[in-house]
């Protein structure tokens, strides 16, 4: 699914630092015209891309190239990793030389995600350096809270000096990439067995509205079986998943400009009752959707 990023024409990108502890995880698949930067700075961060699951712990600097469909599927209780996206207009402007023209990829290789550890002294140095890019950004925990599909549908991304965050968004892709090119990457990808690939396509198909059974059965394998094999394979047990895709489903529909009832939302969404929808909502925003939403 390709996403919309909401950045302005004044904007070369954006820069945020994502965390669990702010964070509502958001499973949806997607791609988008940016090319992504992630670092993890604290805990650990799983990504599903391709027939592949991606673990990355501290100081793993990677990225997601435009073509490259993601989800982040888990993340430690701990997990922090700065967020950065570069518009294709800025990397056009600053790679010029045979160096950089990697980042005019469109996709990594198939079944990869592109990344590299650091030592510890450069990840020192490029953290402070993405402190002071965010400084003048929005507040972190309206940035959290809006990342990806965002609560309010004219949420646009604000920085204090847009200029100078551009400029800083230059320095850092360059900068990012020079580190990617001596850093040392770890082969970390658990290649996820046919049944499994299915069901994520099947679920990421808004019009399949089948149970938990009728997806096993599809997938050919018995339900607990199936549930087992899941949860081992992509981290994130199949109930909460499937959970996940449908709070995704659930802004998509919120945030449209004629925009529905919670409880029409709810149910565009595929959630079987309210009452699903708030326990799932509450376990993610820390509240109930009508203080949330403040309807």
């Amino acid at each position: 699914m390709l996403q919309d990023l909401k950045l302005g024409p004044e904007y070369d990108g954006f820069i945020f630092l994502a965390e669990s502890a702010r964070n509502p995880p958001s499973l949806r698949s997607h791609h988008h015209a940016e090319l992504e930067l992630n670092l993890v700075a604290r805990g650990s961060i799983t990504y599903v891309t391709g027939d592949g699951r991606f673990t990355f712990g501290p100081r793993t600097l990677l990225w997601m190239f435009p073509s490259q469909e993601h989800q982040l599927v888990d993340r430690t209780n701990d997990a922090q990793n700065y967020v950065a996206v570069f518009k294709p207009s800025l990397i056009a402007r600053s790679c010029h030389s045979d160096p950089y023209k990697g980042l005019k990829r469109k996709k990594a290789g198939p079944g990869q995600v592109l990344h590299s550890v650091l030592d510890p002294e450069t990840f020192v140095f490029l953290r402070k350096m993405m402190d002071h890019v965010m400084v003048g950004s929005l507040d972190p925990d309206l940035l959290n809270r809006e990342s990806g599909f965002g609560v309010g549908s004219d949420f646009r991304y604000r920085h204090g000096d847009p200029d100078g965050l551009n400029a800083g968004l230059h320095h850092l892709l360059l900068l990012c990439w020079r580190f990617q090119q001596a850093g040392t990457s770890r082969k970390q990808a658990i290649s996820l067995h046919p049944s499994v690939s299915k069901a994520i396509e099947l679920l990421s198909d808004d019009t399949w509205g089948g149970s938990l059974a009728q997806l096993a059965r599809q997938c050919g394998l018995s339900e607990a079986h199936f549930s087992r094999m899941f949860a081992r394979q992509v981290g994130v047990p199949l109930n909460r998943y499937r959970n996940s895709l449908r709070m995704a489903r659930f802004w998509e529909c919120y945030s449209k400009p004629v925009r529905p009832t919670i409880m029409e939302a709810v149910y565009e969404a595929g959630f079987g009752s309210y009452a699903q929808f708030f326990k799932v909502f509450t376990a993610s925003y820390g509240q109930g959707p009508r203080a949330c939403l403040r309807v």
